[in-house]
C-alpha cells in the first residue's frame, strides 16, 4: 500500500537507495550516497509511477515511498 504525501510534506529517508533518479525534465542516475539515511526534505510533486519528487539538500530527487517517511516538524 503506498503513501500519500501532500505536496509541501516534509519527509526523512528512511532506506537508502542504491541509486538515485534526479527529479530533472531529463532524469540522470546519481549513486544512492549523495543522500544518508535521516536527512529531510521537501515534497515538491507527484510523479507517475509511484515516485514522489522531494528536494533535499543535494537536489531534487524522485523517491519511492518506500525510501520516505512523514516528518512531523520541519528542519
Amino acid at each position: 500500500m503506498s503513501q500519500e504525501f501532500a505536496i509541501g510534506t516534509w519527509v526523512k529517508l528512511i532506506t537508502q537507495p542504491q541509486y538515485l533518479k534526479t527529479a530533472d525534465p531529463s532524469p540522470m542516475l546519481r549513486p544512492g550516497n549523495l543522500l544518508q539515511v535521516g536527512q529531510i526534505g521537501q515534497v515538491i510533486d507527484r510523479r507517475p509511477g509511484g515516485f514522489w519528487s522531494v528536494r533535499f539538500e543535494a537536489g531534487a530527487f524522485l523517491m519511492e515511498d518506500q525510501y520516505i517517511e512523514f516528518v512531523e516538524s520541519p528542519p
